[in-house]
């Protein structure tokens, strides 16, 4: 007889801006497991050969959605750009800890 309810949570849109932003992060993201991916595979033996040949596929899959979608909103990425995301990234990452 008890009714729950259910606390509806506000959906804050992300500016222009956020969502680039976000976009960028997640290439960054992207390019560095593909690397660290192909970096294991190397030294992969085994049935790990596998493992690290689909996350190397995955990886590259998910690079070029996300390059294709930066493309449509008309982002370009340099690597200036690049290397002050990846800066703020290790600066947010080092103060998390």
């Amino acid at each position: 007889m008890h009714e729950e309810f259910v606390k509806e949570l506000k959906l804050v849109e992300k500016t222009e801006e956020e969502f680039n932003i976000e976009l960028i992060k997640s290439i960054i993201k992207t390019k560095t497991d593909l690397e660290n991916a192909n970096k294991n595979y190397e030294f992969a033996e085994g049935e790990l050969i596998d493992y690290y040949l689909y996350q190397i596929k995955a990886n590259q899959s998910k690079l070029n959605y996300l390059l294709k979608k930066a493309k449509r909103n008309g982002i370009i990425i340099d690597m200036i750009k690049e290397i002050e995301i990846r800066k703020m990234k290790y600066l947010e990452d080092t103060n998390a800890v």
